[in-house]
């Protein structure tokens, strides 16, 4: 068979086991609590296949099963090599600058995303209304995701991708796209596409998910803290949160690019491939 026909079915197949294992799980979890609930059996089942999202326990739970079960998938198969190769290289002050990286980017793409004026689907904000307003949506939100995340979307799909395109920037554009794509609506596409430009180079540059997993974690995590901080941040625009002075917004903006750009220049520097 033809390699890049061969790496094309290689993408699509970990996309389709990927999005595969979060339906059958979430359907499995939910079906499970309306027995519990004493619905019957036939009833159970069809009323699980049209309402995914039953309660925040049910999709906090649906969702860390389907993260787990990824991360245990995709290495026990070797879709995904899995190596300490980078970590031996102690690579701390890169990781220091990832951190960075993911503070600068956080405002930049939320201003992005308010000029193209696209709400958020209704279905999406009830599930991420669900997963951020629990604590124990951020074992799902801020931990398995980006692992189970990275471990898809950079150390197999980007990794197949680079198998077929000698320039890297192509490979890392395409696997960009698909992570934009899944997240499944327009309103969050512009920063997820930023993202997975950002994690698609950091793994190519490295040959490792871990700066990936820092960076997808850091950016997780602070959107989880200020939901909860902030509560109504989610449905208010950049120039609310300062009080509707458009001045702090354009100076908050500049501050991120003071932040964003030098992490970028010091990764450029810094980052090193780890061996396979």
């Amino acid at each position: 068979m033809n390699k890049t026909y061969r790496v094309i079915l290689d993408v699509i197949w970990y996309l389709i086991l990927f999005v595969l294992l979060q339906l059958l799980v979430t359907y499995a979890v939910n079906t499970v609590a309306l027995l519990f609930n004493n619905m019957p059996f036939g009833a159970a089942i069809k009323y699980a296949a049209t309402h995914p999202i039953l309660s925040s326990t049910t999709l906090i739970v649906s969702s860390a099963i389907s993260s787990a079960l990824t991360i245990l998938v995709f290495v026990l198969f070797k879709f995904t090599l899995v190596s300490k190769s980078y970590l031996r290289s102690k690579p701390w002050a890169s990781l220091f600058w990832v951190v960075l990286l993911a503070l600068g980017t956080i405002l930049p793409s939320t201003w992005l995303m308010e000029q193209m004026e696209i709400e958020v689907p209704t279905a999406v904000e009830r599930m991420l209304t669900a997963l951020m307003g629990d604590r124990w949506g951020y074992l799902t939100v801020g931990i398995l995701v980006p692992i189970a995340e990275e471990l898809v979307f950079r150390g197999a799909i980007l990794r197949s991708l680079q198998k077929v395109f000698t320039n890297r920037w192509i490979a890392i554009c395409l696997s960009a796209v698909v992570f934009a794509l899944v997240h499944g609506n327009m309103a969050q596409l512009p920063h997820a596409f930023i993202m997975g430009i950002l994690l698609g180079w950091l793994f190519v540059r490295t040959n490792s998910i871990i700066p990936g997993v820092v960076l997808h974690w850091v950016n997780n995590s602070v959107v989880f803290v200020m939901y909860n901080l902030l509560p109504n941040s989610a449905n208010e625009h950049l120039i609310d949160l300062f009080g509707g002075n458009q001045r702090a917004v354009w100076m908050s903006l500049l501050f991120s690019l003071c932040i964003l750009l030098p992490s970028l220049f010091q990764l450029t520097v810094r980052l090193k491939k780890a061996k396979e």
